[in-house]
């Protein structure tokens, strides 16, 4: 089967919401065609909404490679490079006792590749919150909340950190 063939089909799969057997034709696609980054963007974009970021990750990169010069693939790579440095940061901040200085600066690189990143913005007002850092976290908490306003959580940081700088400001 050709590699236009074998999309087609995997559209078909992601029309029914079966993002696996989309994977698959995206993957036999690539082998009928291993020199079109399109179907290695198009098959990254399907392990990325499978939450399958390092599969999404290496055809990606495959893509970029085949066409360094592409916006959209380089767009979509940093994005998948962003929700990649999230994991590392949960398992960063789950350490005993949690590794708050590495697991800001990855939290600053997510921030640069995605600027639209909530979880990045927010988890990074935690962190600061808990270092004691009043002013950042609630800079930071305040762009969270740019981007999803009726977040409960955000909002309760948000109302915290304020109480914390006023009432440094007194004391």
């Amino acid at each position: 089967m050709d590699g236009e063939s074998c999309i087609r089909k995997a559209y078909d799969y992601i029309l029914h919401g079966d993002f696996e057997s989309a994977i698959h034709w995206f993957e036999l696609a690539i082998k009928a065609e291993p020199d079109n980054a399109g179907y290695y963007h198009k098959c990254a974009v399907s392990c990325a909404r499978s939450n399958k970021w390092t599969k999404a990750k290496h055809y990606s990169d495959t893509a970029i490679a085949l066409e360094p010069d592409n916006s959209e693939y380089i767009y979509y790579s940093e994005l998948i490079r962003s929700k990649l440095l999230l994991e590392e940061v949960g398992v960063l901040l789950a350490s005993v006792p949690p590794r708050l200085l590495e697991a800001g600066d990855k939290l600053a690189e997510v921030i640069s590749l995605d600027p639209l990143s909530f979880d990045g913005f927010y988890t990074l007002a935690m962190v600061r919150y808990t270092e004691g850092d009043y002013e950042r976290a609630g800079k930071l908490v305040k762009e969270a909340l740019k981007l999803d306003p009726q977040h409960t959580a955000a909002r309760r940081l948000y109302a915290d950190t304020r109480r914390k700088i006023r009432k440094n400001s007194k004391g």
